[in-house]
């Protein structure tokens, strides 16, 4: 069990990995699009600067056999991205709760911080609708950056309660329907990111961004957590004034 001092060391340390972790890869990103950007000048020079769309389709990456090697070592890196924030949740977990919760602040952060460096290095997004890519595993997924500002600071905010009542001894029980608000909430927004992915991935510009859609999974994903966190907070309410 966490004690109260080794708690909030933890969760200082996952935020100061988080933002260091997030300079790193605004500065790899800034890299990516000097070395794409050439390449998608030749197909579309009338696109704005700093607009990821359209995106380069299979035929038009195919005929730069660099840029194709490009998006598999991009791949293998999203991948190893996701590898290292597990594993820096693990180095400070003593069980499966704190391990995901130490994982989704250090998630949340890297997230977040990542988009105030690239605000700071390349003067993007120009706003908080500006549309991004987020993932291209298994296929793209795409949204104005706010959506997954949103998903991010709920994350931090989950994980730090999460880690805080594991310190004070009266730690979160996530029964069944509470994992499966979370697992369909989740689903949810991943499904509002990918919806446009065929259109996105064909050269596409993308379409309208589903926000019902993303905000109902952010509403049921919350309420299954808090669900559990409000239970677990009234049961110990009534253990220790009975």
């Amino acid at each position: 069990m966490l004690g109260a001092t080794p708690w909030k060391r933890s969760v200082i340390a996952l935020l100061l990995f988080g933002t260091a972790f997030g300079y790193l890869e605004a500065a790899v990103v800034s890299y990516l699009r000097f070395l794409h950007e050439p390449v998608r000048r030749r197909f579309y020079p009338e696109r704005p600067p700093g607009d990821l769309f359209p995106l380069l389709t299979r035929q038009e990456a195919g005929a730069d056999p660099q840029q194709q090697r490009i998006v598999w070592i991009e791949i293998g890196r999203e991948a190893a991205t996701i590898v290292m924030l597990a594993g820096t949740a693990l180095a400070i977990a003593t069980n499966a709760g704190q391990w995901a919760a130490a994982f989704v602040i250090a998630f949340g952060t890297w997230d977040i911080a990542f988009y105030v460096f690239l605000k700071m290095l390349l003067d993007w997004p120009a706003s908080p609708l500006t549309w991004d890519i987020l993932f291209i595993i298994p296929v793209p997924w795409v949204g104005p950056v706010l959506a997954p500002v949103l998903v991010s600071a709920a994350m931090i905010g989950a994980g730090v309660w999460h880690l805080f009542r594991e310190a004070t001894q009266n730690p979160v029980h996530l029964g069944r329907w509470n994992w499966a608000g979370i697992v369909v909430g989740a689903a949810t927004i991943i499904v509002s990111f990918t919806l446009d992915s065929g259109n996105v991935a064909g050269g596409g510009i993308p379409r309208p961004f589903h926000w019902p859609l993303f905000g109902a999974g952010m509403i049921i994903g919350l309420l299954g957590y808090i669900g559990a966190a409000v239970g677990a907070r009234l049961g110990f309410l009534r253990r220790t004034t009975g």
